[in-house]
């Protein structure tokens, strides 16, 4: 069974953008500069040709991953409750007397510095199902931390 990503329609769309630029520019851009390398004659010492086919092989991948990202995306829906945290949600939480907010998201769209943590790390998993006024204690790297429930948005 193929493995679902959770993916708000924002962060999809992104995937589809990123996708659409390796296809259409980057895959040729590095195909043509491969071509000229080739004309330039001796391949065993053309670093130029070397970077190309690495650069091709990543780009490659890439679009691999990609791929089966969108066609293994499962929406999150803005339809969640606000009584329980779900992904998808927005909270607010009170950290050793700070207020920071996070929204929920699956692994491949999460970016804890600008606030978006996957439901599969520490914090996201400690924090799904809880309840405002709820009280959470989740080991970290930089030692157990408590985080106080005070909204879901």
């Amino acid at each position: 069974m193929a493995q679902k990503y959770l993916l708000t329609e924002v962060g999809l769309d992104k995937l589809k953008k990123e996708l659409e630029s390796l296809s259409k520019v980057k895959r040729p851009e590095v195909i043509e500069r491969i071509q000229e390398a080739v004309a330039h004659g001796d391949l065993s010492e053309n670093a130029d040709y070397a970077q190309a086919k690495e650069e091709q092989a990543m780009i490659e991948a890439r679009i691999a991953q990609l791929e089966e990202m969108i066609k293994n995306a499962e929406l999150i829906t803005n339809h969640h409750s606000r009584s329980v945290v779900t992904v998808g949600c927005t909270v607010k939480v009170r950290i050793e007397g700070q207020e920071k907010s996070y929204t929920i998201v699956g692994s491949g769209e999460a970016n804890p510095s600008a606030g978006r943590i996957s439901n599969e790390s520490l914090v996201g998993r400690s924090l799904l199902g809880a309840k405002v006024g709820d009280k959470i204690s989740t080991p970290t790297p930089a030692g157990t931390k408590t985080y106080e429930l005070l909204g879901i948005i």
